[in-house]
C-alpha cells in the first residue's frame, strides 16, 4: 500500500468514491479480520463482494466501525448493542438535518 492511501485511510474526510479492501478497513481500524467479519455479521457494515477476499468498503464503513469501536471501548457496549446505538445516532442525525431544513 503506497503513503499517499495510507494517510488517506487515517484522515478524518474520505471522499464517498473511496473503496477500502478488508485488510485497509482492519489496518485503518486497528482491529482484526474476525472483528471486522462480526460488524458485516450483525449488520453493522455492509460489504461490497461476495466474500472476505472480495469485500470493498465504502467509506461510511469506516466511520461506523470507529464509532462501534469507541462504543464497545469506552461504553463496554457489545457488538449488538453497538448496531442499535448506530442505528438511533443516525436517527437523530437524520431528524436534526430535517429540523434544520424545516427551520429556514
Amino acid at each position: 500500500m503506497n503513503s499517499e492511501k495510507t494517510k488517506l485511510l487515517y484522515g478524518d474526510l474520505l471522499d464517498e468514491d473511496v473503496e477500502m479492501t478488508l485488510a485497509q478497513l482492519c489496518q485503518a481500524c486497528e482491529l482484526s479480520e474476525a472483528q471486522i467479519i462480526e460488524l458485516v455479521e450483525q449488520g453493522i457494515i455492509d460489504p461490497l463482494g461476495p466474500e472476505p477476499a472480495e469485500w470493498r468498503f465504502v467509506s461510511v464503513s469506516l466511520r461506523r466501525v470507529r464509532i462501534t469501536r469507541n462504543l464497545q471501548h469506552d461504553l463496554g457496549v457489545n457488538t449488538p448493542g453497538a448496531a442499535l446505538a448506530l442505528e438511533l445516532l443516525e436517527e437523530i442525525e437524520e431528524l436534526r438535518a430535517r429540523l434544520r431544513r424545516l427551520e429556514t
